[in-house]
């Protein structure tokens, strides 16, 4: 029987995998000050419906659960977390940097960086309205993509706002509504992939141009990149807040090379409420690696008014960031040197002799106390095929239980140095456990 569409399986290499990219963003998240929590993977299908619309059902993994309760596995974490902060706010100190790891699924078509299952690492600040906690989650993203040898040749920030387009469009057209944003916002997503005689027919009601746009987007980015330009005119503004973010905030921690400014990245932004980044592969070979921004107005949303706080949070997901360490020669050596420690072993035991095996028990467990990582026969084998089955493992050192006793014959195999030491004074003789 074959696994279902989508969906993975992970042996013991997979797993190795999975467990250093997990590895990398809790150390990274803690670094930041980012405590871990959990929601449940199962959730009301009209928590969903409440934050994304009755379409997002199209896209879930849903059902009727026996209580006859309409349910669905989560897509995503952030309307939990809104539903969580929503009835725990009171419990924690403000502002929370709460962040967690867990598995989504989502009823998708299938194509590179994008399975019906994976696993997400999100992060969010929730009861700070300042740029200060926008600064922290743009550079915990830089940071996070760092630890795995990732350089700024091989990834970009890339800023947005809703808010700087809603104030474009408000020059060029009087009234609009939320359908008419999400249609230029479409429009704008596919300005340089579509043509542009379409292009120019679907900008028509906005009263605007593709030249015009473009010409905007440019003066604008130089504007903002620009570390002495004078944003006293633009104070208040999300203008002068993203200007603010680069060179008060972020420019003092030297990540300018992974940043840009780019409105053309206008995807979820019905969604946001403030400034909002992606993660892009520097080839463009790949999907977003990451992306998140401001969502002020969600808990109010999905308290029905009760609990109204600022918040802010971006995700990345395991897939595409295991096809981007795979395609940059240093991260993919990092990695595999990184998940070998996981499949390798550090001593075996050989038994040569089965008399002795009580013996190598007792060591095995005194090893294993100390915290080594420690294998060895569980049947009687002959001594050469132990020695295979050691290299085999990776093991560092092989501990041979044999005519020797009580002392020991330790073998370590990069050397091939044998060495006779008292059964008693393993532990000293060998480095201490990684």
């Amino acid at each position: 029987m074959q696994k279902l569409p989508g969906f993975r399986d992970f042996l013991p290499d997979d797993c190795a995998v999975r467990n250093y990219i997990f590895a990398r963003w809790r150390e990274v998240a803690r670094r930041y000050g980012f405590v871990e929590w959990e929601g449940p993977i199962l959730e009301p299908t009209e928590l969903y419906k409440k934050k994304s619309g009755s379409e997002i059902v199209d896209q879930l993994f849903n059902f009727t659960d026996k209580g006859e309760r309409e349910v669905a596995m989560r897509p995503e974490l952030t309307p939990t977390l809104a539903r969580v902060v929503a009835a725990h706010e009171r419990e924690f100190k403000k502002p929370l940097k709460w962040f967690s790891i867990g598995r989504f699924f989502r009823f998708e078509k299938q194509q590179r960086g994008r399975l019906r299952e994976h696993f997400q690492l999100n992060c969010d600040i929730v009861g700070e309205s300042s740029v200060a906690a926008d600064a922290e989650l743009v550079a915990l993203v830089v940071d996070l993509l760092r630890d795995f040898a990732l350089t700024e040749e091989d990834f970009v920030v890339r800023l947005s706002s809703r808010d700087v387009w809603l104030a474009f469009l408000a020059n060029k057209i009087k009234a609009f509504n939320e359908p008419e944003l999400r249609r230029f916002f479409e429009i704008v997503d596919k300005i340089d992939r579509q043509e542009e005689t379409k292009t120019a027919e679907l900008l028509q009601p906005f009263s605007t141009s593709i030249d015009e746009i473009r010409d905007w987007v440019k003066s604008t980015r130089d504007f903002l990149l620009n570390p002495k330009t004078d944003r006293s005119q633009f104070e208040g503004t999300t203008l002068g807040k993203i200007h603010e973010l680069l060179h008060d905030h972020l420019g003092p921690r030297h990540i300018g090379p992974y940043l840009d400014v780019d409105f053309t990245v206008v995807r979820g932004l019905a969604y946001y409420t403030g400034i909002v980044f992606e993660v892009f592969d520097r080839k463009k070979k790949l999907r977003a690696i990451a992306g998140g921004g401001r969502y002020d107005n969600l808990i109010r949303q999905l308290s029905g008014g009760g609990v109204s706080m600022p918040a802010l949070g971006f995700a990345m997901g395991d897939v595409v960031i295991g096809d981007l360490i795979n395609e940059v020669p240093r991260a993919r050596l990092q990695m595999h040197n990184e998940t070998q420690k996981d499949l390798w072993i550090q001593i075996y035991a050989v038994i040569a002799k089965e008399e002795r095996r009580p013996d190598a028990l007792a060591q095995i467990q005194l090893l294993r106390d100390a915290g080594y990582r420690v294998d060895y026969p569980l049947r009687p084998e002959k001594v050469g095929k132990q020695f295979q089955t050691a290299e085999q493992l990776g093991a560092t050192f092989a501990v041979v239980f044999g005519d020797e006793w009580p002392q020991l014959k330790v073998k370590k195999f990069s050397t091939r140095q044998e060495t006779l030491i008292p059964h008693d004074q393993l532990l000293n003789h060998l480095p201490r456990p990684e």
